[in-house]
Formats: structure tokens, C-alpha cells, sequence
């Protein structure tokens, strides 16, 4: 089995799968659509041509054209550099907008666990990384029982044992099957992958000896190394992508990998254009018989955000056409108990927290109607259920119903506390329905 499938007449991801979710019915389980839709389908749904008004708080809703504009400024961006993208679905966990991402060129979908690896499956993703390592029987069985010439799925190993186990576990489920696997550097301080050159060249040795797996490339993650953009964070961040880099090379040199055409992956969401600039080298389209394609996986590039991303997006620190956020949430003012304090429906059951609160952009009587900015107002903590908006009161009215819209930071934990998501044409023009967009977490 190729890593690049050559030949396939697969799709990238089953069409009709997708679109059966147009069929699904609303009902009381999508906190995201009013009551009035319980038994209306999905589609129906969306061809009634409902408006942000239709809706109710607390709310998290997708601007479709951002989602656009950012689809298209990542696949542009990889095309240019010769690179390829398996953004890392985890970040949506929506096979509507990995079709999205596939439709405009993506290798594939990363993922970070068996359960995931399920989802994709289920809707026909034909290319498939898993960025984690398999330890898990049922998962290592599982994986065997489906890979083949239609059916791709990369895992990574870090460690002697954990080749070892998947040998082990496939040996006593009777399979033949052969895996294909990357081996993981890591770094001191980071995450998961072996602990320097060294240790990673005996993990692919005893790759390279199992009957069960098959090394067909090197991973890592630098984003766990840095957590800003100064000179220190990339420093760091393009030390570790040399280890990487050289580890490839002695790969090679040594004789290692098993497949002539091999991968080298890394790069999330905040670093992806020093992965490109330091692993570039490594490409390779056939000289010495191997092909070596650069593999990145940013995911949270189609939504973006009004936080953590925006800051540290390369596209923002060097100048570039940015990202636009794709995601907003929207509160109502349920109580107004003293002067300068306002408790929002909103909390942590509805929106992201962990890389910065959510800061209120506009104020306005009515969800879906004129709007204001709101100035020198900030959220100052998070309950489950409430968000505390502070405000001047002497500048500033905030009445019980007003609605506040919130930027917000980090979409990889904005998406998984909603089953559904409606995306508006454009939040600050066109504010109708065009689609909704399900999750599975």
C-alpha cells in the first residue's frame, strides 16, 4: 500500500455521506436552533432562509465567508510553497468542512484518537493520520481490519514498546497486516516522541525489523515547545525542526524507512510557516528513488479567531493577507445587579476559555438587529453558565435582553460544546442561515 495511494480512484471523502446529513431532523438536542424547528430537517431548515434573528442566545455561530476566505488562503499558500496540508480535523470535528478542505487539495485528515478515527471513517475520508500512537488493542486491531488500497491511516510510534505492542497485539489477533508508521521525535519539556536523535534511531530500527509495521516517514509537533511568537519561542521552535530534519537524513542514510515514498510532517496552527522555511530541504519528487512529500497540519486556520491565533498567526506576524475569524459568540444580558456588571447567558458550557475569555466586541436590544460597539467593556470571569461583562456605567447602558457579541480565542475547544452550528453569509452584512454545521465529539 503507497502512503500516497497512487492510482486510487477513491474520493477524498464520501459526498453522500455528507450530504446525508441534510437529512438529519432538528429537535431539542441542538441547543443552537429555536424550538419552533423541532422535526424540520437540517436542509429544510437552511432553504427556509432563517436569519441570525430566528435564533436565540447563548449561540456560537460560523461566518461563511471567512470559512471561504481562509480555505482559500491556506490552499493558495500550501500550493505555493510545494507543501502539503492534512489539517487536523480534531480542531472542528465537522466532515462538512474537512470536505471543504479536501475539495481544495488537502492530502488528508489528521486526528487524534481511535474515536476520531471512527468518524472519519464513517464519512469515507480516504487518507488518514493519526498524530498519536497506537497502544490500544482494540484500535491497533482496528486499524489493520481497514487499511488497504482505498483505505490510508498513518499512526506514529515513539518508543521501542510501543512497536512492539502493536507486533504483539496483531500477532495474537492472527493478522497479517502491516502498518504504516512515522517515527515521533519529541524534545525535552514537549509532548508526546522519542527523546532526541538517538533514541528516535532505535524506535526505526526496531521498526524497520518488525513484521508488522512499516516506516514510511518522521513526525513531530513543534506547537508544544512555544507558546508565542518572540525571538526565544522561535528559537526553540526551529531547533527542534532541525533535529527533525536531520533525523530524516539518517533515516535515509541508514537505510531504514521501508517505502519509497515517505513523509515528513509537523506543523500546527501557530508555526507552520518555520516548519516550511526549516523542512523544506527535505523534499524530494524521486531523486535517489524516494519521494518526500512536507506535510502540515494546521487546523485551526478555517476558523481562526479574535485571540490566541490572531496574534500568533504567521500570516498576522509577517505582514500577509491574515485570516479573518470565522466564529462568534453571541450572549443576552440576563441580569444587571449592580453598576458596571452584567452576567451573560453565556459560559463555559458554550465558549472557549482555556487561551484567553471572550472579549465583547458589540452591544445591541436584539439578536440579529442593529448593533454598537462596545467600548471599554471586558469579560472578567467564567462561570459554566454565566459570563461577568464589565462595563463603565457612565458610558455605557447595558440593559436585561441586550445582546453582546464576543470575539473569541482558540476554536479547537469552541467546537466541541456544540452538536451544530449555523453559518451565517457574512456576520456583519448578510446575516442569514446558509448551513449548519455538525460535529461529532
Amino acid at each position: 500500500m503507497s502512503t500516497s495511494e497512487a492510482g486510487s480512484t477513491a474520493p477524498a471523502i464520501a459526498a453522500d455521506a455528507v450530504a446525508r446529513l441534510s437529512s438529519v431532523p432538528l429537535s431539542w438536542r441542538h441547543k443552537a436552533v429555536p424550538a419552533a424547528a423541532n422535526g424540520t430537517t437540517a436542509g429544510d431548515f437552511i432553504q427556509e432562509r432563517h436569519t441570525l434573528a430566528d435564533l436565540q442566545t447563548p449561540l456560537l455561530t460560523l461566518d461563511g465567508r471567512a470559512l471561504e476566505a481562509n480555505a482559500d488562503r491556506m490552499a493558495a499558500w500550501c500550493a505555493e510553497k510545494g507543501v502539503r496540508l492534512a489539517p487536523h480535523g480534531k480542531t472542528t470535528m465537522a466532515p462538512q468542512l474537512w470536505a471543504e478542505q479536501l475539495e481544495r487539495g488537502a492530502w488528508g485528515i489528521t486526528l487524534a484518537n481511535f474515536a476520531q478515527l471512527r468518524v472519519a471513517r464513517e464519512f469515507g475520508v480516504r487518507r488518514l493520520q493519526l498524530a498519536n500512537s497506537l497502544t490500544d488493542p482494540h484500535a491497533i486491531e482496528w486499524v489493520a481490519s481497514v487499511v488497504g488500497p482505498e483505505q490510508t491511516i498513518l499512526s506514529w510510534v515513539d518508543s521501542v514498546a510501543t512497536v512492539e505492542l502493536i507486533g504483539r497485539t496483531l500477532d495474537a489477533a492472527g493478522s497479517s497486516a502491516v502498518l504504516d508508521v512515522l517515527v515521533e521525535l519529541g524534545a525535552h519539556g514537549g509532548r508526546t516522541g522519542a527523546r532526541g536523535i538517538d533514541a528516535a534511531l532505535e524506535v526505526a530500527r526496531a521498526a524497520a525489523a518488525s513484521p508488522h509495521v512499516r516506516l514510511v516517514g518522521v513526525s513531530g509537533y513543534e506547537g508544544s515547545l512555544a507558546h508565542t511568537a518572540d525571538a526565544d519561542a522561535l528559537g526553540a521552535v526551529r531547533g527542534y525542526l532541525g533535529q527533525l530534519l536531520e533525523l530524516h537524513r539518517q533515516l535515509l542514510a541508514d537505510g531504514l524507512y521501508g517505502s519509497d515514498e515517505l513523509i515528513v510532517t509537523a506543523g500546527g496552527s501557530a508555526y507552520f510557516d518555520d516548519v516550511v522555511d526549516v523542512l523544506s530541504p527535505a523534499i524530494s519528487t524521486g531523486d535517489g528513488g524516494k519521494t518526500v512529500e512536507l506535510l502540515i497540519r494546521s487546523g485551526a486556520y478555517i476558523i481562526h479567531d479574535d485571540g490566541f491565533y490572531r496574534v500568533i498567526s504567521p500570516f498576522s506576524r509577517h505582514g500577509g493577507q491574515p485570516f479573518s475569524s470565522a466564529m462568534h459568540g453571541w450572549a443576552r444580558v440576563v441580569s444587571q445587579p449592580e453598576p458596571g456588571l452584567a452576567l451573560l447567558d453565556a459560559g463555559k458550557r458554550d465558549l472557549p476559555v482555556d487561551e484567553g475569555l471572550p472579549v465583547p466586541q458589540l452591544i445591541g436590544p436584539a439578536l440579529g438587529g442593529p448593533m454598537s460597539p462596545l467600548e471599554g467593556a471586558e469579560i472578567t470571569a467564567v462561570n459554566d453558565q454565566h459570563s461577568f461583562l464589565s462595563f463603565d456605567p457612565a458610558t455605557t447602558t447595558v440593559s436585561p435582553g441586550d445582546v453582546v457579541r464576543l470575539g473569541l480565542s482558540h476554536p479547537c475547544t469552541a467546537f466541541d460544546k456544540w452538536t451544530l452550528i449555523p453559518v451565517l453569509a457574512d456576520t456583519d452584512g448578510d446575516q442569514t442561515v446558509v448551513d449548519l454545521i455538525h460535529t461529532f465529539f
